[in-house]
């Protein structure tokens, strides 16, 4: 090959990369994706499935919600806000886990009463379980001719820190987790209780969060020194919910335990 055979081979290689690049710089300016570059997210049967969270407005700080009425549990972060957040937690009371002995869901009535009484939304003609999806979801779909059967919703779960897609044909991806469990309920003094008492604090607003059922399993009847939610941002919010039914029901805590809570409410 001579010298300007090889140039002109040169120059039209050249002039392909010019025109290979100009054809692929809109594609990467739209975020457009080969295939071969491309991931796919199969959703669960049923449609219900998750992502990643975008901001949600539509919690509320513990701290500002006081009877659990309002949704969610939006992180603490101020400075401030984590010292109230400390304070309030330094007010339980402490003492060594009790036995299980004698324990049964039963002994706290039947799930999700309408009936309960002295807590919010009871005897409202909707049951405890929907009254939170309620409270909690977005996008809510009712059963047709009902203002209270909750058919599917769009959930920021504040444990994984992901927007679960409900619908009621797989109901247990969402689960509704009793914060200060009920065992543990049992064992720090609620076997002494009267039933009425016992129905209370398992259907109060205050201590139920709608959250990833897979998740809700995971924590069984743990303290905080022993399970907390994956999402770390909501650990601080966590810790003070806890704390608010401990002190409503005057409920102590494991020493083990409150010292986590405070630890997460840090500075």
């Amino acid at each position: 090959m001579t010298r300007r055979e090889r140039v002109r081979r040169d120059r039209g290689r050249t002039a392909l990369a010019a025109a290979a690049l100009a054809l692929a710089l809109p594609l990467l300016a739209s975020g457009c994706k080969t295939d071969a570059g491309a991931t796919g997210s199969g959703g669960s049967s049923g449609g219900s499935g998750s992502g990643p969270a975008a901001n949600d407005g539509h919690s509320v700080s513990p701290l500002d919600n006081p009877d659990g009425t309002k949704p969610g549990l939006a992180a603490i972060t101020s400075s401030g806000d984590r010292a109230k957040a400390r304070a309030l937690i330094g007010k339980v009371d402490t003492k060594g886990r009790g036995p299980k002995t004698g324990y049964e869901r039963d002994e706290f009535g039947y799930a999700w009463m309408d009936n309960a009484p002295d807590v919010p939304f009871a005897r409202n003609g909707c049951d405890t379980r929907n009254d939170l999806l309620k409270r909690d979801g977005q996008d809510i779909d009712y059963r047709s001719g009902s203002n209270c059967v909750i058919m599917s919703l769009t959930l920021a779960d504040p444990y994984s820190g992901k927007t679960i897609h409900w619908k009621k044909s797989h109901a247990t991806a969402i689960q509704i987790d009793h914060v200060m469990p009920l065992s543990y309920d049992w064992q720090m003094g609620a076997s002494r209780w009267s039933k009425d008492k016992r129905e209370s604090i398992a259907n109060d607003p205050l201590n139920l969060i709608p959250v990833d059922g897979p998740l809700n399993g995971a924590k069984s009847d743990s303290g905080p020194a022993s399970w907390l939610p994956p999402n770390k941002r909501v650990r601080c919010s966590y810790s003070v919910r806890f704390a608010q039914v401990s002190l409503k029901y005057h409920l102590p805590v494991t020493t083990a335990d409150k010292k986590m809570m405070l630890s997460l409410c840090g500075a």
